[in-house]
């Protein structure tokens, strides 16, 4: 616990989380509403607001013991940060009166909460009396237990019935900040040395990556500017190899391999791509901003693509006719694997949303699919945990497609926060988010 890490009053920083906290209960993403946070705020902010969407199932639970009716939508907003931040002395950022005293102060000076702090005074206070008991009683809650949707609990414990407890608690994890080497630039063995030289703790994950003992402003690591490493996931940096591998083994003509990367914003698998194979990359995106990223990103690293704006589901606006030696489809998803990175994606979700994208992946695999080259192949992925957007997915589109194999691939990949290793190909990742990988490779020559 710690009282006085920054020099920015506290209850500006939970004013701003409640702010955050409201935002994504009208709908908007976390990433979103920091925007519009102040800058000197945002770093404090957005921890306070990590972690109220974390527990915000035990907060909401909570809030109901001790008040039946809900205050006004600010002040409740206010209420379940506070909550979130003391309900349990183990994780709690900083010591409970701290808190208490700086919600009713957040309470005081915001206008719209101003006649409410008396309120949020007695409830927080009552809490810290009867802590125990209050806890004890949201134990009879799933939502306030698992810190998910109702909805999503049912579907996860549904896909994944040996191991639905751990992904939801690995989901309530911290995300480590992993990096992806940059093999054209330096080696996996040379950059951890390099991040020794400066004291800074790190092991190797998987083939390329490696995972910071602690995050830190990955502007300040050595090689940033020169760009020998990228921010990626250790799931995530399974997609280029998995792609490549195959095809260059089986392409004997001596040309550059021609690779899609349909969804490629903001780029990371099409520099993964570009890194380990000399290859020609188009690299696909409908948002033209976000393009922009994969140009400035590719352009750190001292790497190039062919990059288009397009929409992957209809072709006819940006393909030249060429069939490719692979696809990368990295799909639209619920982004239900990566939830200990974007907390706020359980509780913007609805149980719809899973048809609906799941009925645009089919759509994506089954327009893609003719722009492959006999022999060539298809990498569909998410970063989902739910099977109908993985094999569910794929099986309906093998049965519907008889020239299509699939590959031996790695499936789901459940989220890990430390524990058992998830062992493919040949290295051991204790730490990954949530993903789906198929490999599909497409008959004749």
């Amino acid at each position: 616990m710690q009282d006085n890490p920054t020099q920015v009053p506290l209850w500006r920083q939970l004013q701003g989380a409640a702010s955050l906290l409201m935002a994504v209960r009208d709908g908007q993403s976390m990433t979103a509403a920091l925007e519009d946070v102040d800058a000197t705020l945002r770093p404090g902010v957005q921890s306070l607001g990590f972690h109220t969407l974390r527990w915000l199932g035990r907060a909401e639970a909570l809030r109901q013991q001790l008040a039946r009716r809900p205050p006004p939508p600010e002040a409740d907003a206010l209420l379940c940060v506070a909550l979130a931040l003391i309900w349990t002395e183990h994780d709690a950022p900083y010591t409970a009166h701290t808190l208490v005293d700086q919600a009713v102060e957040a309470a005081k000076r915001g206008d719209a909460t101003q006649h409410q702090a008396s309120f949020i005074n007695g409830c927080l206070r009552r809490f810290l009396r009867e802590r125990d008991d209050l806890v004890a009683r949201t134990e009879k809650s799933p939502q306030a237990v698992w810190n998910h949707p109702q909805w999503w609990i049912d579907r996860v414990r549904k896909d994944h019935p040996g191991d639905w407890q751990a992904v939801l608690q690995a989901n309530n994890s911290r995300a480590p900040l992993i990096l992806r080497v940059n093999e054209r630039k330096t080696t996996q063995a040379a950059y951890l040395k390099a991040l020794a030289a400066v004291q800074i703790d790190a092991a190797p994950v998987g083939q390329y990556g490696v995972i910071l003992a602690s995050a830190r402003p990955v502007t300040g690591l050595p090689g940033f500017a020169e760009g020998h490493f990228s921010v990626q996931d250790a799931a995530a940096q399974l997609a280029a190899p998995l792609l490549l591998e195959g095809l260059a083994a089986s392409d004997g003509s001596g040309t550059r391999l021609h690779i899609l990367d349909a969804c490629a914003a903001p780029g990371g698998k099409t520099a993964h791509l570009l890194e380990i194979a000399d290859c020609e990359v188009t690299a696909l995106d409908i948002d033209a901003h976000r393009c922009e990223r994969v140009g400035q990103n590719l352009l750190r690293l001292g790497l190039q693509a062919e990059i288009r704006v397009g929409d992957a589901g209809e072709p006819d606006g940006w393909w030249d006719g060429r069939l490719y030696d692979g696809i990368l489809l990295d799909a639209p998803c619920t982004a239900s694997g990566i939830v200990r990175r974007h907390p706020d994606v359980r509780w913007l979700r609805r149980p719809t949303d899973i048809a609906q994208l799941a009925a645009i992946q089919a759509k994506l695999l089954q327009t893609l699919w003719p722009l492959l080259k006999p022999g060539g192949r298809l990498l569909y992925c998410t970063c989902s945990v739910f099977r109908a957007e993985g094999d569910n997915q794929i099986q309906t589109f093998l049965t519907h497609h008889t020239d299509a194999l699939l590959r031996p691939s790695p499936g789901h990949l459940l989220p890990q926060s430390g524990g058992e290793a998830t062992v493919f190909p040949d290295n051991l990742m204790r730490e990954h988010d949530g993903f789906y990988y198929a490999l599909l490779e497409k008959s004749g020559r």
